[in-house]
């Protein structure tokens, strides 16, 4: 089934479409971070509405990203609704040679620029390993699980499966080089959009990929990936990046597998 946004698993424990979080007051057309406090919260968009990747990538931490919401006062036309926005360019889903189906551009896309979100059921802990642990070796896993470290050193989790509802986020495959990587986007509240960003320049017709275990733009040993036991390669998928730097099997994290 297919939906642009995510929504609330069967588990019903999370509503991603609850607004918790305040609107701003600004009269102008368009927030300024100076005086917008859904802008002061965290990183912001340039004026080609893109996010900036060099201020990332200059911190030691990635600043979060809080777009203005449904409660603000500002117009639709603000440069600090970008992601909520959806799908603005044009991809298509496509049998790829050996790695199933996949996601290309149609159109060239620039550096740092919104492509599209990983959209589906937004779960709690309990039932994200429920399903986990009920898939075969053989079926493909669609959930991914976003762990946020935070600097008080809090990690926050956020489990999402488009495995029956979800967009063409799920069609992405993993590669050891990608180019693009995802940023947790907030709006309404603390649940947040899993939004997929450009890299680099992605020209027209070029496969769209994003890391599996979330390395990109994050420092070494935030995720849990480790080196699996030999007996584990068995619950392992192969990697068809080709890319010369290729791990030869998908991300794995064990842990995803263990009861929570």
């Amino acid at each position: 089934q297919y939906s642009p946004d995510s929504v609330a698993g069967a588990d019903g424990e999370i509503d991603p479409t609850e607004i918790t979080f305040p609107g701003c007051s600004c009269c102008s057309s368009s927030c300024v971070a100076a005086e917008c406090p859904c802008l002061c919260r965290g990183e912001n968009y340039s004026s080609s509405l893109c996010l900036r990747l060099a201020e990332q990538q200059e911190q030691r931490f990635s600043r979060p990203v809080f777009e203005c919401n449904s409660l603000c006062q500002c117009g639709d036309g603000c440069q600090n609704r970008l992601v909520q926005r959806g799908l603005q360019l044009r991809l298509q889903v496509f049998r790829t040679e050996r790695k199933g189906w996949g996601v290309r551009a149609l159109e060239p896309i620039c550096r740092g620029r919104f492509v599209c979100e990983y959209a589906g059921e937004v779960l709690g802990s309990a039932e994200a390993h429920r399903r986990i642990q009920a898939q075969t070796a053989q079926e493909p896993n669609y959930i991914i699980a976003v762990r946020e470290h935070l600097h008080d050193g809090r990690v926050m989790e956020t489990f999402v499966d488009p495995t029956r509802i979800g967009n063409v986020g799920r069609f992405l495959n993993h590669s050891c080089e990608p180019n693009l990587f995802m940023v947790p986007v907030r709006v309404d509240s603390m649940v947040p959009k899993l939004a997929l960003f450009a890299a680099a320049d992605i020209p027209a017709g070029e496969e769209l990929s994003f890391d599996y275990s979330g390395r990109f733009h994050n420092l070494p040993g935030t995720s849990r990936e480790h080196k699996p036991l030999e007996e584990e390669n068995r619950l392992r998928k192969p990697c068809y990046c080709g890319f010369r730097t290729c791990a030869s099997f998908l991300p794995w994290d064990s842990s995803l597998f263990s009861t929570p």
